[in-house]
């Protein structure tokens, strides 16, 4: 990318003109020495704030089209008053100005662009073909194995139903290298013939079960009517062979196949990978729904609340859904939509180079293609519903916290923090954060608390406020409207100490004590101007969000804890015998998998571990079963 290489002409600023807040604002001396090649342009205002970003073919004529005298369009009508100054970073061409102006709205979160929070990954199919016996697996994040990848699925529900689907129809094996390399007998999937058992000699042929795996591939690049046919010229082979048995196996396949064909819209021979697009809105909100459809076959969807501003139309909101998610996500070779977009042909070029092939963006010109967008734009409008509904209830639990608690703003960013060990040992602290009622998991941290007497719950829950705390103030990040504790007034004092000591007293608390016999729906609230407590119904919506947010801290922390603790064992065990270093160590939980197997291993199996001699294997077996 060309951002940036050269001051004065890439990077431009201006004052705001007379309708802004600024009046020395000097817009046409801005306009004449501004650039008319493609670029990423940022308004900003008095505050030193970026409030929009906007990418352009031609830099100067889509600038100057803010400046109009009217603007039909309300969200730019409201913005350009504020507009103090304008930065603009000049690009070699408009796919760079698509990537460009995508990280800058994910950096800075402008108020007037329309953002999507569509930053997870995707799970995927994994093939393991460069093993002799391939196996199927669920993968997510970076692609470092060797093999083949299928995908992506809209979530881990669809992968897992497709890998059962597969499993009843083709026995191959979905175990583990480390299950499967230190087998000595089938196991209970072979017994009911849903895997085919390579893991012992015998059980089945490398070509045969080669077989297996090839149809797996087919029918996972969409290629299940090659598949059947493959499998009915099979099948009426061991007919004529009399193989009667492999002949209905051959039947049975087919069978499983057309009813999984049967599932989905669209099936036709050699269909490529696409993703239809539609969207639904009603009351300022909207939702857009992707369906991906992989190989002629619906693999699932997933639906999008983008945040906006007054008016956007639908144009701009699939065009910011289009660049911001394909420039995380893989991009197939057809984009279906329900509407043609004013930057098609940009779109398109764009779209090819990210997938470095050719892509098809086009609209339902045909009665599938017009099935497929009716189908999309059903989803959305069902998910648009539920999701104002949630939200109307999230909306409804903050305000009766507010009013509970006599908050002068509504909690929407809230902080709980809770503490979880064993006896003292392996103590971490939680900290989830909610976003406007909902848990915003990306947000949520972990303390591992050191340097305390153990079992000192006081302490721990000092430590993590200081670190979290300081940590925030010192970078001038956004603080919580609302901190809640897990505890009693001990907890809260602790709070309360360690905000003075930060000078940020003026930050809500409230801590959450366990009521008689710690039932739910008998916590007691207690607050630095309320230590009597606040005793509330147990169907009060206030208390209903702040249990959630409680047992949501409770849960992090009872699962980070646990990840600590198991760690520290596996590593505490094998440290405890004598003359096993670290790379032993690692060699033995690489090998076997876990300590539960190098604890079940025999003193041959253990031999087989590189570096561990007999001597050495005896020691260890011995150790874990009391030989010692």
């Amino acid at each position: 990318m060309n951002a940036d290489n050269n001051r004065n002409d890439s990077e431009n600023k201006a004052e705001p003109s007379s309708k802004s807040e600024n009046i020395d604002f000097d817009i046409d001396a801005f306009l004449k020495q501004l650039t008319e090649r493609p670029g990423v342009y940022r308004m900003i205002n008095s505050a030193d704030k970026i409030i929009y970003v906007g990418k352009a073919k031609n830099l100067k004529r889509r600038v100057s089209s803010y400046f109009k005298k009217q603007h039909d369009d309300i969200k730019t009508a409201k913005m350009v008053p504020q507009i103090a100054r304008i930065e603009v970073t000049v690009t070699d061409t408009d796919s760079e100005a698509f990537i460009l102006e995508n990280t800058l709205i994910k950096r800075h979160k402008p108020k007037y662009n329309i953002l999507f929070r569509d930053d997870k990954s995707y799970p995927y199919i994994f093939v393991s073909t460069d093993k002799t016996f391939p196996s199927l697996s669920y993968h997510r994040g970076a692609k470092r194995r060797n093999g083949d990848y299928f995908g992506p699925f809209p979530n881990a529900q669809a992968v897992h139903q497709t890998l059962h689907a597969l499993q009843k129809i083709f026995p191959v094996r979905q175990c583990a290298e480390s299950v499967f390399n230190h087998r000595s007998r089938p196991c209970l999937q072979y017994q009911i013939k849903r895997c085919s058992g390579p893991c012992v000699e015998g059980l089945v042929t490398k070509q045969e079960y080669g077989e297996d795996v090839e149809h797996t591939l087919g029918f996972l690049r969409g290629e299940s009517f090659s598949v059947i046919e493959d499998l009915g010229q099979k099948m009426e082979t061991a007919s004529m062979e009399l193989e009667f048995e492999q002949a209905a196996r051959y039947r049975d396949q087919i069978a499983a196949l057309r009813a999984i064909q049967s599932q989905h819209l669209i099936n036709q021979p050699g269909s490529k990978d696409m993703d239809v697009i539609a969207l639904a809105e009603q009351s300022a909100q909207v939702c857009v729904c992707l369906m991906m459809y992989r190989g002629g076959n619906l693999w699932g969807s997933e639906h999008f609340y983008p945040k906006l501003n007054e008016t956007s139309d639908s144009d701009e909101i699939l065009s910011a859904f289009i660049t911001q998610h394909y420039q995380l996500h893989p991009v197939p070779a057809e984009v279906l939509l329900p509407v043609n977009l004013q930057d098609k042909e940009v779109l398109q070029t764009w779209l090819k180079q990210q997938r470095n092939g050719a892509v098809n963006l086009k609209t339902a010109n045909n009665q599938t293609a017009k099935g497929l967008i009716t189908l999309a734009e059903t989803n959305a409008n069902s998910g648009l519903k539920q999701h104002m509904t949630q939200k109307a209830s999230q909306v409804e639990r903050v305000q009766a916290l507010q009013e509970v608690l006599a908050l002068a703003q509504a909690p929407n960013h809230m902080e709980c923090f809770d503490i979880s060990h064993t006896q003292g040992q392996q103590t971490v602290a939680s900290c989830v954060v909610f976003q406007e009622g909902v848990p915003n998991t990306q947000a949520y941290r972990k303390f591992n608390i050191d340097g305390i007497q153990p079992g000192d719950d006081y302490a721990a829950m000092h430590q993590a406020l200081s670190r979290r705390y300081s940590r925030l103030k010192n970078e001038n990040a956004s603080l919580p409207d609302l901190i809640v504790v897990d505890g009693g007034k001990g907890q809260l004092s602790q709070a309360i100490e360690v905000l003075k000591s930060l000078q940020l007293e003026h930050i809500p608390l409230v801590s959450v004590a366990k009521g008689e016999g710690r039932k739910a729906g008998l916590e007691i609230l207690y607050t630095p101007y309320n230590l009597e407590g606040i005793d509330l119904e147990a169907d009060d919506m206030a208390l209903h969000l702040i249990n959630y947010i409680r047992d949501e801290a409770h849960r992090f922390a009872i699962t980070s804890h646990r990840a600590k603790r198991g760690k520290a064992q596996t590593q505490s065990s094998l440290e405890a015998i004598e003359g096993i270093g670290p790379k032993t160590r690692k060699q033995l939980l690489l090998h076997f998998g876990g300590l539960n197997e190098v604890k079940q291993a025999s003193i041959a199996e253990l031999q087989k571990v590189k570096g561990i001699s007999l001597d050495k294997a005896q020691r260890i077996y011995d150790f874990f079963h009391g030989g010692l």
